[in-house]
């Protein structure tokens, strides 16, 4: 740390600062759907008497919606592209740009993927040699699913209802199996029962597997006649030929001869908590039975599950607070995968309104986002001040919308700005690159105890993340001063001092340094002996390392 004695007052004050200067949006013509948002959104802000935040500026806005929909920041060129553009529709034009333009497609398929594989199977699943999951073979049905922009619900469906190998390269793969090949074998597949119902339809049910939920409709026995719908389904080991090494698993389904082995009448028994048993037949959410049948001859409980599904009006609900959630920083519900009247959302007329016009748009992906980024409440400043001060769903208020709200950058987002502004990426072949990136975010994981094996990637200021973030080997190859890279070829731009410390700041922050920060930049040139490099690497090291680079804002 001793390289660095010079730089602590630097990151405090860079961390500390984040000028958010408001201008007006584009007033550009924009889709119904939005509009919709606006107007339902506006009402809230008239009923509690608040005046919302200014809309952010340009280079701000641009930041941000490439962080949300590409998962990173954007690189110089791409910025001052946005803000060269004089069009009144240019907000509206980059997201669909963002979404549907060929550059963009690998990215957006594999930011999009990285979220959805960390929510279907952990950050960590498939990294576990007793687990079953092919990671690569989840991430890949992602990839595809949405570089294709596959329906949602066409999606929902094959995770629910897939059958085949986990593994790229077999025979019968099928990747979308990874989601479950670990789940349907756990405990008679407590695991799927929680996670199929949580994920994809908000109902929150894994403490009811032994007693009724106290403050929701969900009771004992509603989670198993739902449990029932996976008990066809089983998870396979094979082997290398001749060895006893795993090579991958398959799921695959089979007839269900019931807890009472007559495969006609295929029940399921459960215990109440007085000792008593009962027993359930696979009936859904909303009360409607299938046959009791466990031969798959007569009916496939899992795609019966996943017809279901799709008819349910909260799909469509849970699809949307999600994505909602991921833009704006909180959902209409908190905790997001909570629906039900025990759990009021903060605007139910939007989210009803919003949920119904996903479905007829054939549950297109980027239809939604595009509809969400182009909302005023996405292109606010995140400012509470006395005027929405009430705003403030940190502290158990419902969010009004009414200022964007701060929220760290993802872990991936991290890694992947940190790569791309400064391309410190390291050589190999895809896979390579893929296995420094998992070891480099697996530094972030925490493990929660709960019954869903729970865990998530955070910044929690810990010694060993800090020192990882100060001097790790991503940060050293993005500050280093070597020939080819970021700072040599900045120094070898041919602008002045000051023009090459502003496109550090643009490239990192996307703003311009304040006076003070060039003032800082002055003195370190000062304290370098005129050695431009050094200046630009204690620089762009503070920046990588203050709050304001780290924060989605």
């Amino acid at each position: 740390m001793k390289r660095y004695s010079l730089l602590l007052p630097v990151l405090l004050i860079l961390g500390s600062l984040l000028p958010l200067q408001a201008s007006r949006a584009a007033d550009a013509a924009v889709p119904t759907q939005v509009n919709m948002i606006n107007e339902i959104i506006e009402q809230g802000w008239r009923d509690f008497e608040i005046r919302p935040a200014p809309e952010v500026d340009d280079s701000t806005w641009c930041r941000r919606v490439f962080l949300d929909v590409i998962g990173r920041v954007p690189t110089n060129k791409e910025l001052q592209d946005f803000l060269d553009v004089k069009d009144k529709d240019k907000r509206a034009n980059l997201v669909d740009q963002l979404l549907h333009d060929d550059q963009y497609t690998e990215e957006y398929a594999s930011h999009w993927s990285t979220v959805w594989t960390n929510m279907l199977i952990g950050q960590s699943g498939g990294n576990d040699r007793r687990s079953m999951i092919s990671r690569v073979g989840m991430q890949k049905y992602l990839r595809d699913s949405f570089a294709r922009n596959k329906p949602y619900n066409s999606m929902v469906y094959e995770l629910v209802t897939a059958s085949g190998s986990t593994k790229p390269g077999t025979e019968n793969f099928n990747g979308a199996v990874n989601y479950l090949i670990d789940k349907v074998n756990e405990e008679k597949g407590v695991l799927a029962t929680s996670s199929t119902s949580r994920l994809f339809l908000g109902q929150q049910v894994q403490c009811t597997q032994c007693h009724n939920h106290p403050f929701n409709q969900w009771k004992q026995q509603m989670f198993w006649e739902f449990n029932s719908f996976f008990r066809q389904s089983r998870s396979l080991r094979r082997f290398v030929d001749g060895t006893r090494d795993i090579d991958h698993a398959e799921l695959i389904d089979q007839d269900f001869a019931g807890e009472a082995s007559d495969p006609s009448d295929a029940l399921v028994f459960y215990e109440l908590r007085n000792g008593l048993t009962r027993v359930a037949y696979p009936v859904f959410t909303d009360g409607k039975p299938i046959e009791v049948s466990g031969y798959v001859s007569d009916v496939n409980r899992r795609e019966e599950l996943g017809r279901m599904m799709l008819e349910s009006e909260n799909l469509d609900k849970m699809a949307v607070n999600r994505m909602w959630s991921m833009f704006l920083g909180f959902g209409f519900t908190k905790p997001v995968d909570d629906l039900g009247p025990h759990n009021p959302a903060s605007h139910p007329e939007l989210l009803s309104k919003l949920a119904a016009e996903f479905r007829k748009s054939s549950y297109d992906l980027k239809q939604l986002i595009t509809w969400i980024t182009l909302s005023r409440s996405y292109n606010l400043a995140p400012v509470l001040g006395s005027n929405n001060e009430i705003d403030d769903p940190s502290i158990g208020e419902m969010p009004k919308f009414s200022r964007f709200y701060l929220r760290q950058m993802s872990a991936e987002q991290l890694y992947q700005s940190l790569v791309i502004v400064t391309d410190a990426s390291s050589q190999g072949s895809y896979e390579e690159q893929e296995r420094e990136r998992n070891r480099w975010l697996q530094q972030f994981v925490v493990a929660f105890g709960t019954d869903e094996g729970d865990e998530a990637t955070t910044f929690n200021g810990s010694i060993p993340q800090a020192l990882m973030l100060f001097n790790g080997d991503l940060t050293k190859k993005a500050i280093s001063t070597a020939n080819g890279g970021f700072i040599d070829r900045l120094t070898k731009t041919g602008k002045s001092p000051r023009d090459r410390v502003n496109d550090l700041f643009i490239t990192g922050l996307a703003r311009r340094p304040s006076k003070n920060e060039m003032t800082i930049a002055n003195k370190l040139l000062f304290a370098r002996k005129g050695n431009e490099k050094e200046m630009l690497q204690d620089m762009w090291w503070a920046i990588l390392n203050s709050n304001e680079f780290i924060m989605q804002h």
